[in-house]
């Protein structure tokens, strides 16, 4: 994500609706009225007041009067000017002189609910996408993702940062959904042909067929990072998922027990006569829209729905979030999408005034074809969504395949990037967003310095550790990289340092050469799966803040050359070639060391090994096409690693003959209003005798921090194992239960729990080779640890409460720890 800072600046041009309407719908004692119905009398355009009452409302059509409704309450029409803002609308509470009018509290009834009887019958006709009912399908669909930077005033406009770039200024519009002023600053159309079969075995092609880009050559990060956050959804499933959270569908039939319902209204939509069903959370603080959608009366498949999620739900870093779709209802079985329309408000503070950027997508799709069937060679041949041509269309193309015109704003955004890039203060700021997002600052064209965030370490046996660093990079798809680095310790005063290159010479099937070579201090043992990756360095090696003395490290030479082939997609196969010598790097206090065939000791290990790899990874979301490429859906994909390593005794020196089967597996499943799990199996055997540093160590974590796949309360070589299984088992309610305790409610905290176990053996050959006592080492009887924790904290901190099952006896062991963690979730 190292565009994201361009969400920080720019503008062009305006339109105007015809009638622009906000304001706060009150009760006879001044108290808001949250959820009310507002619309343009005589219309179907609408929307519904927010927690505090305030609503916003806009149409491109003339409109003179506003009508508001709230069940209890008196319908109120109130005559409006075509700019008539912050209105104050009193609604007068009606008892049951109102016969005509079923009358509910606040929170509505399930049973003779007319709404839920309504309900009922689309359950009942609960429907798929209507392109899933037939056994092949072809569309057309056009993508417009957009941002843009609100709550612009007269203050903001004068800051010294724009001095230079007034011309941004120009000219702001306003929402139609939230009334705010905001500036157009990011634009990216893409247009596809999509290609399906559901019989006899499901598949499904998407071709990129042109890409449009406004301002720089290389968003692709931003583009990617903004799908991911806007999946496809189906508003029939029980539960939608934004911004990886799983928030209750209206239509979901868990939805009685999670929204009030009201049948508010019905009126012809498009020759079809529809109900309209207004809905609101019963509770605060989960994850639930307010909205309405029409209904057909006869079908009961969806006509429209608008939502907006509910200001109070637990989510970090969204004011706000609106989905909007339209539906063309062709018969009883059948229905298909015809526009998607999501917007959010990305803000720090949820304050009604704070300043955020709108991240919008717009999706249209049309030309549908259930006749023409594709051959499963079709489907199976690579789509090379990279070739040159896709980002060049000429304007003349777009305006004749566009699926919708783009507005003034739209079309001065293309323009005024062109300008901006050329400002010199605009790509100071540029540069410095680059590296605050990457790590990596800009020497000059072609070579960066980094990563930043590595520059000084510390441990036990270095001391304090300072490094610089530095990559090639022209562009964010070269083909070729050359990465280095240089460190010094002030405590060993020994100079480090690592070379490495890769090349990709062939494109389609991603054929990567790759080879280095590191001279270094390392912390071994924080892994169970191994991979020989030349210049990535374990957390623990220079980590400030640990418990307990890290002088458990080894000196480490290693060169490495590998190819890498990638013959299907997110399917990479690897073979390497790997020379290392190792030493302890504090032989006084820590040994590595080895009894050779004549029972002489030896301090340094020669090692020589081939290793083949499997890596599969099903539904990752990969950014650029690069020799190095990124994940847009970082940790929300399963990975499959498999992996044999053969030692070559004998070849350039290598002290042992061994083979080594590991196997890694990671999934994470969504479990809808009860959160997320994520959990991951390990598995390993290692034939043959081989020192310390080869076997299997069970990874401890000495420092104050959380890692993945380790354990907290060991220490490392606590545990050694030449065969092994372990599991790592956690889940995140997402607030589910805070949520319900109304002291914590508002600091929308979450709650984690989560149990970690390993169990192994190791060989009496492999104990009596070491000079390192590994005597009852092994966890031979299954070690376990679990932590309950708080998460979200300040909407950055995590805090885990540790405890050790069992092996309490040891020496040393560590049986409590409190742990601590930073990320940037939503």
């Amino acid at each position: 994500m190292n565009k994201l800072y361009i969400l920080f600046l720019f503008i062009t041009t305006l339109s105007f609706a015809q009638v622009k309407v906000s304001g706060t719908v009150l009760d006879e004692t001044n108290q808001p009225i949250p959820f009310a119905n507002v619309i343009f009398k005589g219309s179907t355009v609408g929307t519904v007041s927010d927690e505090n009452g305030a609503f916003y409302l806009e149409s491109a059509n003339t409109y003179t009067e506003i009508e508001v409704s709230f069940i209890g309450f008196e319908t109120k029409a109130i005559q409006v000017k075509a700019r008539d803002f912050d209105l104050k609308i009193i609604l007068r509470e009606v008892g049951n002189e109102l016969n005509e009018v079923i009358v509910y509290s606040g929170k509505q009834a399930k049973k003779g609910n007319p709404a839920v009887a309504i309900l009922k019958k689309i359950w009942a006709k609960k429907r798929q996408n209507g392109v899933l009912l037939y056994d092949k399908y072809a569309y057309d669909k056009y993508e417009k993702i957009e941002f843009d930077l609100n709550n612009i005033d007269e203050k903001f406009k004068n800051r010294k940062l724009f001095k230079g770039m007034e011309f941004i200024f120009e000219q702001v519009d306003t929402s139609n959904i939230t009334g705010k002023s905001y500036l157009p600053i990011f634009i990216n159309e893409a247009l596809y042909k999509t290609y399906g079969k559901n019989e006899p075995t499901k598949k499904f092609k998407e071709e990129l067929i042109a890409n449009k880009n406004s301002g720089f050559d290389s968003n692709q990060e931003l583009i990617e990072f903004v799908k991911q956050l806007y999946v496809d959804y189906n508003i029939y499933d029980n539960y939608l998922k934004f911004f990886d959270k799983s928030f209750t569908s209206p239509l979901s039939r868990t939805g009685v027990s999670v929204y009030n319902y009201v049948l508010t209204d019905s009126a012809y939509i498009d020759n079809k006569w529809c109900y309209n069903i207004l809905f609101y959370p019963r509770r605060k603080n989960e994850l639930t829209f307010k909205g309405d959608f029409w209904v057909n009366d006869t079908t009961f498949a969806v006509k429209q729905i608008e939502m907006a999620a509910t200001k109070s739900a637990n989510i970090n870093w969204i004011k706000e979030i609106y989905v909007e779709q339209e539906f063309d209802v062709l018969n009883d079985s059948v229905f298909l999408l015809k526009r998607d329309h999501i917007m959010s408000d990305f803000a720090i503070t949820k304050k009604e005034k704070s300043k955020g950027v709108y991240g919008r997508r717009t999706t249209l799709f049309n030309n549908y074809d259930f006749e023409k069937e594709y051959d499963d060679k079709f489907y199976a041949a690579k789509v090379d969504t990279y070739k040159e041509e896709i980002f060049n269309k000429p304007d003349s193309f777009w305006e004749e395949n566009r699926m919708e015109r783009l507005n003034k704003d739209e079309v001065g955004i293309y323009k005024m990037l062109d300008t901006l890039k050329e400002v010199p203060k605009f790509k100071r700021f540029y540069n410095i967003g680059a590296t605050l997002a990457t790590g990596y600052w800009e020497l000059f064209e072609g070579f960066d310095y980094g990563p930043i965030f590595s520059s000084f370490g510390s441990n036990d046996v270095e001391g304090t550790r300072i490094r610089v660093g530095g990559r090639t990079y022209f562009t964010q798809n070269d083909t070729w990289r050359i990465q280095g680095f240089m460190a010094y310790g002030f405590k060993d005063e020994r100079i480090k340092y690592g070379l490495a290159g890769k090349w990709m010479i062939d494109k389609k099937n991603r054929i990567i050469l790759s080879g280095g070579y590191r001279k270094d201090v390392e912390q071994t043992g924080v892994s169970l799966t191994t991979a020989n990756d030349v210049l990535n360095r374990s957390f623990a090696s220079a980590a400030f803040f640990t418990r307990g003395e890290n002088y458990r490290l080894t000196d480490l030479n290693l060169t490495n050359f590998a190819v890498d082939i990638e013959p299907a997609k997110n399917l990479n196969f690897r073979v390497g070639l790997t020379a290392k010598k190792l030493q302890s790097a504090a032989p006084d206090l820590f040994t590595i060391s080895y009894y050779d065939e004549n029972g002489v000791e030896q301090s340094e290990i020669n090692q020589t090994e081939v290793d083949v790899a499997i890596n599969y990874t099903p539904g990752r979301k990969n950014v650029g096409f690069g020799v190095e490429r990124s994940a847009s859906n970082e940790d929300r994909f399963s990975v499959v690693y498999l992996s044999y390593t053969k030692g070559l005794k004998g070849s350039f020196n290598s002290d042992f003959d061994y083979d080594k089967l590991q196997l890694y597996y990671q999934h994470r499943v969504l479990l809808g209003g009860l959160g997320k799990m994520k959990y991951t199996l390990e598995l390993g055997k290692t034939f043959g005798e081989v020192p310390l540093p080869l076997l299997n160590v069970v990874p401890g974590n000495q420092t104050l921090f959380t890692a993945s796949r380790t354990f907290d309360m060991l220490d490392y070589y606590e545990f050694v194992t030449d065969e092994y299984a372990s599991i790592h088992l956690e889940h995140n309610f997402n607030g589910r239960i805070f949520s319900r305790l109304p002291l914590l409610r508002k600091l929308n905290l979450r709650e984690i729990v989560g149990a970690r176990a390993v169990i192994g053996s190791l060989s009496k050959d492999n104990i009596d080779l070491n000079v390192f006592d590994l005597n009852g080492k092994a966890p031979t009887k299954p070690y376990y640890e679990y932590h309950v924790g708080i998460d979200n904290i300040f909407k950055l901190l995590r805090i885990d409460f540790v405890f050790r099952g069992n092996y309490k006896d040891l020496p040393g062991a560590t049986n409590f720890a409190i742990k601590g963690g930073v990320g940037f979730y939503f």
